[in-house]
């Protein structure tokens, strides 16, 4: 695995510059996308977090990881990049995703899908999973931050 730090959420799928308030890509918002080099390391922890919770909110439904460190291997050994402090969730989603045409039995992984999803191939559930983790993120931002920009613009 590489020793480089993650430094930002980014995948290089970016949708906001076609004029998503969300990117499809990172699920940050646009404004977040913008101005990522200028946030403080408060901020971007801040960031961070909330997409880790909406991330293992959706992967809690999915999966059950029963052994988080030889997912940690997996990873490691496959040289998949992901964050250690992060949940073992968001550590799932990173091999499903880079993974998910070549993986035969997740068991190996040390998880597990939930019953209502083990007869999903792993692709689809990828896609699935993506889907479900950007309307979170899209719901997030038109509740909690479009009222705000809303306000902003009206000058109040």
């Amino acid at each position: 695995m590489s020793n480089q730090t993650i430094k930002t959420p980014c995948i290089g799928l970016c949708s906001t510059v076609y004029g998503d308030l969300v990117c499809r890509g990172c699920k940050r918002f646009h404004h977040e996308v913008i101005n990522w080099n200028g946030y403080d390391e408060q901020a971007k922890r801040a960031v961070w977090l909330r997409l880790e919770q909406l991330l293992v909110q959706v992967m809690t439904g999915k999966v059950e990881v029963f052994d988080p460190a030889a997912l940690r291997g997996q990873l490691v050994a496959r040289k998949i990049r992901f964050v250690p402090h992060q949940s073992e969730y968001c550590w799932a989603y990173q091999l499903i995703a880079r993974g998910a045409r070549v993986i035969n039995q997740l068991e190996m992984y040390g998880m597990v899908l939930l019953p209502e999803f083990r007869d999903w191939g792993l692709p689809e559930l990828r896609d699935a999973i993506d889907r479900e983790f950007f309307l979170l993120s899209e719901a997030h931002y038109e509740r909690y931050i479009a009222p705000g920009f809303l306000k902003d613009a009206m000058g109040q």
